[in-house]
């Protein structure tokens, strides 16, 4: 029978071979609409595809910690605005500060899990099928598998030899089946490691129940910060919250009533090792809590040790110093007084705060200051703390009048001082010093508005001469002086997420379902016996591996022995 005139041998040259495109006469299907979105859809189902965005999940989760979440950091948010003003609003463009409800996540999140859906459900119904299936039929030349061995049988007959198989495969947690050979011969198949398919389901479905939970723990939770003075309290009400970030179920009406006080603070600082000399070793908020009609419980908390208190969870995020400023107008009357919380710029807790006053003066007045807990003045004029603790606290301040833009009612951060429209009273080129203070000294104010008090809160401290300042050579103040004279703040996270059970219910089931899928082996065995004319009985043992095994072997030369000793065979 002839060729056809267009055919061209598979072992032709390249050369010879006509390009499939280019001849008129090979016509290639289409996909079409629907066929195209089977393709994608195939493609999104894969187990591939699945892994690629649970790395990809993982990677875009990466900018969450690398730049502050207004979810769980307003006050770094703000921070990193002053910081960086140009960089910043860029940033907060492509939601970086809004990571894990940025449209970008979402998306991810949401075709993750799609995709392990879309793997899961096929993937159940083909091993549910699979274990309802009889053990595969005994291949005609085990010789030829990688796992064999054989023994020869003085006595008795193959139906005995497999019965002994038979029993000794079911007691190792085989499933089993009988097969007749067409040669005569009996054998035993058997196959056990479906549990190994098991986990790695378990481990896919409780990742979808684990990325569920996530979204709807999301959804009915909230999160809260509060910055607490000591001496001061928070109760657990909306109104009460520096920021609140509510589910999108979740009403705040709902919020549990309780109150949380701030006794002390506690910070540890190492002493002994030069090499780290003041880095803080340890954190400690001692808070007493009640609820209504209950009885005040004495709590603490700590960095890697949160308060679970009432179905919230109160995290230790960040703590400061929160000079006690009083402020009086030109007859000597309180206009202002408050522990005003500075944010910490450095190590050591060099601190950056905003006072605002509008009301109770003739005019509005801001000051940005800087508090110094342990002041050293420089050859530049300017002033730098060198230790974190109270050794030799000093308060600066330089003053601003006018419009604090707060009357718009427009919410203002108290952490900023828009100074565009203010007039700067003193520093910078005003020709008058800043105000420097320490705890209990005061000062007038510029222009007769009044005087300040940087207020001493130890009540033991001996007074502080006015003249006072942190060149002194130390022999008309003590350092003793200072201990506890300034207010510390802590800043707490109140979370409150109702699926914590069940997201550690699917982190255990994810783990155990790893550990299964990694460390069972699925195999098939078979164990054929033959009789032969002679009237021994020959014994061949097989085993093939679903995916890498490398006890296989060991295995099917330990059923040999197992099946011989069973069956008398002298060794």
């Amino acid at each position: 029978m002839s060729r056809p005139s267009d055919y061209v041998d598979a072992g032709a040259p390249l050369s010879e071979r006509e390009p499939a495109e280019s001849n008129p006469n090979i016509q290639q299907p289409k996909l079409g609409f629907v066929g195209t979105l089977r393709f994608i859809w195939r493609q999104l189902t894969s187990m591939r595809t699945a892994l690629f965005l649970l790395l990809l999940l993982a990677v875009a989760a990466v900018p969450g910690s690398l730049v502050p979440q207004r979810s769980s950091d307003p006050n770094g948010v703000i921070q990193y605005f002053a910081d960086n003003p140009k960089l910043a609003p860029v940033l907060d463009n492509i939601q970086m500060f809004d990571v894990y409800g940025s449209v970008w996540f979402s998306s991810i999140y949401l075709l993750l899990f799609i995709s392990l859906i879309g793997c899961v459900i096929p993937r159940t119904k083909h091993h549910f099928d699979a274990m309802r299936a009889r053990p595969p039929r005994t291949p005609a030349r085990l010789e030829r598998l990688p796992a064999h061995t054989e023994q020869t049988l003085e006595g008795g007959d193959a139906g005995a030899a497999i019965a002994a198989a038979h029993t000794l495969l079911k007691k190792s947690g085989y499933r089993t089946e009988l097969y007749q050979g067409k040669k005569g011969d009996i054998s035993v198949s058997a196959e056990r490691g479906y549990l190994r398919e098991t986990g790695n389901l378990v481990f896919h479905s409780a990742l979808v129940g684990m990325l569920v939970t996530v979204a709807v723990g999301g959804g009915l939770g909230y999160a809260g910060q509060r910055v607490v003075v000591e001496g001061q309290t928070f109760v657990n009400t909306l109104l009460d919250y520096n920021s609140f970030n509510p589910g999108r179920f979740y009403n705040p009406d709902d919020l549990t009533p309780y109150a949380l006080s701030l006794d002390r603070f506690d910070v540890t600082y190492e002493q002994k090792n030069l090499d780290a000399y003041g880095q803080p070793t340890d954190f400690t908020a001692f808070v007493t809590t009640r609820t209504p009609g209950g009885e005040p419980e004495k709590r603490t908390v700590k960095v890697n040790d949160p308060l679970r208190y009432e179905g919230t969870d109160v995290y230790l995020l960040g703590n400061g110093y929160a000079p006690t400023i009083t402020v009086r107008d030109a007859d000597g009357n309180v206009v202002f007084t408050d522990s005003v919380p500075f944010l910490p710029q450095d190590a050591n807790l060099t601190s950056l705060g905003v006072v605002k006053i509008p009301d109770g003066l003739e005019k509005q007045l801001g000051m940005i200051g800087f508090f110094y807990p342990t002041a050293q003045l420089l050859d530049s004029g300017a002033y730098t703390s060198t230790y974190p603790d109270l050794v030799f606290p000093v308060l600066t301040l330089n003053v601003y009048t006018g419009d604090l833009g707060i009357d718009d009612g427009a919410p203002k951060s108290v952490y900023e001082l828009n100074t565009d429209d203010m007039t700067q009273l003193t520093g910078g080129k005003t020709g008058v010093d800043s105000i420097e203070l320490m705890p209990g000294q005061s000062q007038e104010l510029p222009g007769g508005y009044g005087s300040i008090t940087f207020e001493n809160a130890n009540p033991d401290a001996e007074p502080i001469a006015a003249d006072a300042s942190a060149d002194d050579d130390g022999a008309t103040v003590s350092t003793a002086d200072f201990a506890s004279s300034v207010p510390r703040f802590a800043s707490f996270d109140v979370h409150h997420d109702p699926t914590q059970g069940w997201v550690f219910l699917f982190a255990m089931l994810i783990l155990g379902g790893l550990l299964t899928s990694l460390f069972i082996p699925r195999r098939r065995v078979w164990v054929k016996a033959t009789d032969n004319p002679d009237g021994t009985v020959r014994v061949q043992y097989a085993g093939l591996a679903r995916g890498e095994d490398p006890g296989l072997i060991e295995a099917v030369d330990a059923i040999a022995y197992r099946h011989g000793t069973a069956l008398g065979l002298e060794r």
